[in-house]
């Protein structure tokens, strides 16, 4: 079993590489795209996969990874299991906030709680930043890729005094509002 692993390459300099998952490839290239064409102070070489393990025959020419992006299809079950296969083929090191779940169009009237439920679950046991995002509008992509070149330029290294292992306090509120509203007291 081939494992990706973080430290074995030196990082290049004011460079920071992405590598996005997704098992079906519906969202992958555009939010390539997307982050390709954000404003950024570094360098950023985004790569896509669709499933782990990675080609062991380009392994020599592969940039280190800085932060590892798993698109989630909520309404697809079959993606989210997939998914947790895929992390049995990455190093520890990427659990300590180099790691983040991206789940697509969650916001959706037809979304799968209990997907949505799973996956949250699944963030949390690895401490790793859940995004909700809505990939099928330029200003849902824009926003998508500003938050992914956060996160990456944090697992990088090019925020002075900030560890990677702060990227979950980045996401608490990035979880879509339940079903139903919370009523405030009048005394609140």
């Amino acid at each position: 079993m081939s494992v990706l692993k973080l430290f074995h390459k030196h990082p290049e300099l004011n460079t920071a590489s992405i590598l996005l998952v997704e098992t079906e490839r519906q969202h992958q290239d555009k939010l390539a795209e997307a982050i390709l064409a954000a404003q950024r102070s570094f360098n950023v070489n985004v790569h896509l996969a669709d499933s782990l393990p990675l080609p062991t025959k380009n392994e020599a020419n592969r940039p280190r990874i800085d932060l590892v992006v798993f698109i989630v299809n909520h309404f697809n079950s079959h993606s989210l299991e997939l998914t947790k296969s895929y992390l049995q083929h990455l190093d520890v090191m990427y659990f300590l906030g180099r790691l983040c779940f991206l789940v697509s169009d969650a916001r959706s009237a037809k979304s799968d709680r209990d997907i949505l439920h799973a996956v949250r679950e699944m963030a949390a046991q690895y401490s790793s930043p859940l995004l909700f995002t809505e990939l099928q509008t330029e200003q849902g992509l824009a926003t998508a890729a500003d938050r992914l070149l956060v996160f990456t330029k944090v697992s990088a290294g090019f925020v002075p005094g900030v560890s990677s292992l702060f990227l979950n306090t980045l996401t608490s509120c990035s979880h879509p509002m339940e079903s139903s509203p919370t009523k405030l007291s009048d005394t609140d």
